[in-house]
């Protein structure tokens, strides 16, 4: 029996990143069983018009109205049959083989729920990219960073993460989900709108008995920033609201109350921060995170989660800011693992 798999890419407003990097996608994507869709998140560029005259082999669907990723992706991803998803980013070049090595490892593993490949820079190949590296971990405050960028750190790579790795998160920016793990999670949830939804997500489906891995043998070459750039004060916003819904919903109860606190002093001084780079207008943005995640940690639907933190797989136990700023701990290898 074929293995049906779904790319989809997520649309917004990104019209040339789709013109010079579907081909691409299409041509190193090729199988008889890999469906390639553009869900387009109700662009004004001409996004889904352009798609629909250029590249007739690609499935298109139009959301109504901009839903974020974590809508825009439950919104086209329900009722689909294929065995595995995979959500990628619009400005992503897959290398060739990548799919194959990701389904490779996902069916010689039955406890596999998602995984990434490796994430490197579109315009410098031999280094790591931002959003996602060679996987992803968490600390004990619920601070995530990768095997590959710690905070603003990013190596290259020289092969020293060539190795199969089991993760506490794979990265959105070309996630690989087995359908049955997407359905039995219901997906992402879609009161982050976007950024930090696939940890969620990885964590409930640790909680739930799959695993997150690592695939060094499959690579995507990530442009990074398309839709919200990292300089944003809305992507400031959603990273530290997002954080926050994050704590709230998946820790104990038991040590969520502690961690959270941890993390609003942890968060003061990443102000702190901000106001030395020059970053003033991130400043109120952070305050409004906090005070939106008060409004709306009541509506969060809590998991049902037995297990602490440090006992998911690639959680690092100590703190990874007292590791990296006072103990000069910049990477991976680093960090004690």
């Amino acid at each position: 029996m074929s293995i049906a798999i779904d790319i989809v890419i997520l649309n917004y407003n990104t019209h040339d990143l789709l013109a010079s990097l579907l081909p691409k996608v299409i041509e190193n994507s090729k199988g008889d069983n890999i469906n390639i869709v553009v869900a387009d998140n109700n662009s004004s560029d001409g996004s889904a018009e352009f798609i629909r005259e250029n590249f007739s082999e690609i499935e298109l669907i139009c959301i109504p109205e901009n839903l974020g990723y974590a809508g825009g992706y439950n919104y086209c991803l329900k009722n689909r049959k294929a065995d595995y998803f995979v959500l990628l980013n619009s400005d992503a070049e897959p290398a060739p083989g990548w799919i194959d090595a990701l389904v490779a490892m996902a069916e010689k593993n039955s406890k596999l729920g998602a995984a990434q490949p490796h994430i490197l820079d579109f315009k410098n190949r031999d280094k790591f990219e931002y959003a996602g590296a060679a996987g992803g971990f968490m600390d004990k405050y619920g601070y995530p960073f990768c095997r590959g960028r710690i905070f603003g750190n990013i190596e290259l790579n020289t092969g020293q993460y060539d190795d199969e790795k089991p993760l506490f998160w794979a990265t959105g920016s070309a996630f690989f989900i087995k359908r049955a793990a997407w359905e039995e999670a219901e997906g992402l949830d879609e009161a982050f709108f976007a950024h930090m939804e696939e940890i969620d997500l990885c964590w409930r489906l640790q909680s739930m008995g799959y695993e997150i891995w690592s695939c060094p043998k499959s690579k995507v070459y990530h442009i990074g920033g398309a839709t919200l750039s990292n300089q944003s004060p809305r992507k400031t916003y959603l990273n530290f609201r997002n954080n926050l819904l994050m704590l709230y919903k998946n820790l104990q109860i038991e040590e969520r109350d502690s961690v959270i606190f941890r993390r609003k002093i942890l968060d003061g001084l990443a102000a702190c921060f901000f106001i030395l780079q020059g970053k003033i207008n991130h400043i109120p943005q952070i305050l409004k995170a906090h005070s939106d995640f008060e409004k709306m940690k009541s509506k969060l639907k809590l998991g049902e989660n037995n297990r602490r933190l440090e006992t998911f797989c690639g959680v690092m136990r100590a703190g990874l800011v007292y590791s990296y700023f006072l103990k000069a701990k910049k990477t991976w290898d680093k960090l004690g693992f």
